[in-house]
């Protein structure tokens, strides 16, 4: 063996594999993971102080839901990985707490369960789709009025009360605009087109 074929191999067995998913993005996602045991947590205290936990943490992670999301689009980072854990951290940093308050006896169950209703509805029906939409208004409005929701019955506010069924309100319409306006009933399957031109052949 050369020189050269040595400096080869040796470069070869040098390098250390690298996870694909590993980048920016997706570390700030599992961050936002990291912040809802913080959550529960403060809600678990009973007290001023763990409401003060609770909240900042809430925030700061729900801070970070359109951080990584446009970080991955600026700069093409956008893995598979990313793309199933981003909506799913979005769901556990929303249920998490909701939970925890419905513990706490601050919100009623049949809301929360609209709301967990929803999202396992539109999980399931995106099982069969072959493209993922972003969000429209609709969903966008709903993230922001469960965030302010959350936010302001963490805190025990009265005002988080109405939130909470606007946001509820907003879930289900959102749901069903998506539902609605499924790309799959807008656009024929080619593979029916093509079955029924063979048999009117």
């Amino acid at each position: 063996m050369n020189s050269g074929e040595a400096n080869v191999e040796s470069g070869i067995l040098g390098q250390r594999p690298k996870l694909a998913w590993v980048n920016l993005p997706t570390a700030i996602t599992l961050l936002r993971l990291a912040g809802i045991p913080f959550i529960l947590l403060g809600l678990s205290w009973g007290s001023p102080a763990g409401e003060g936990l609770a909240f900042w943490a809430f925030l700061l992670a729900a801070a970070t839901d359109w951080l990584d999301g446009y970080l991955a689009r600026r700069y093409g980072l956008v893995t598979e990985v990313g793309k199933f854990l981003d909506p799913l951290v979005d769901k556990l940093l929303v249920l998490a707490p909701l939970l925890s308050l419905l513990e706490l006896g601050r919100i009623p169950a049949w809301g929360v369960f609209l709301i967990v209703g929803r999202e396992l509805a539109i999980a399931g029906w995106r099982v069969n789709q072959t493209q993922i939409r972003g969000a429209n208004l609709w969903g966008k409005a709903k993230t922001v009025t469960q965030i302010l929701a959350i936010a302001l019955l963490i805190l025990g506010w009265p005002v988080g009360i109405p939130c909470f069924w606007l946001a509820v309100v907003l879930t289900l319409l959102s749901g069903l605009m998506y539902l609605r306006n499924d790309p799959a009933e807008l656009e024929p399957d080619p593979r029916s087109r093509l079955d029924k031109e063979s048999t009117s052949a």
